[in-house]
């Protein structure tokens, strides 16, 4: 999720969640934001770090993000802290093994410049048990 931004600095836990699960963040991604529960799949992992994206949860990003493809600040990865993340919409995803997986995403902002789509194939690696994004190909909309 490389070109990320932060939509706002917090979230009610009685608010639905941000990733479009449908389901109260309470119940959703603030288990995962926390660290009472690991993502069990690449999408899981995908649609917790978007809502992470969206309410500015730095930490979590780091966390999930792999060592070896992570940027020593992320303040270099994140994009215009004025973007505000709209929606998520997974138009698929899978396992390579049972260490590699993907998910193919596209997500809606709105910037002072107007609104757009990310789309993105990010890839994903289990890691001493946890999933962690890897990187993630931006596609030409």
């Amino acid at each position: 999720m490389s070109a990320f931004g932060t939509a706002s600095t917090g979230s009610s836990l009685s608010q639905e969640c941000p990733c479009g699960s449908g389901k109260r963040y309470a119940m959703c991604c603030h288990r995962l934001h926390r660290g009472g529960a690991l993502a069990e799949t690449p999408e899981e992992l995908m649609r917790s770090r978007y809502a992470a994206y969206a309410l500015g949860d730095w930490d979590y990003i780091f966390r999930t993000w792999h060592p070896g493809t992570r940027p020593d600040d992320l303040g270099v990865a994140a994009p215009d802290p004025r973007l505000t993340w709209t929606g998520l919409e997974i138009e698929g995803s899978g396992l390579d093994d049972d260490t590699h997986g993907w998910v193919a995403f596209r997500a809606s902002y709105r910037a002072p410049s107007g609104d757009g789509v990310l789309a993105e194939h990010s890839r994903f690696e289990v890691r001493a048990g946890r999933w962690l994004y890897v990187d993630g190909e931006i596609a030409d909309d």
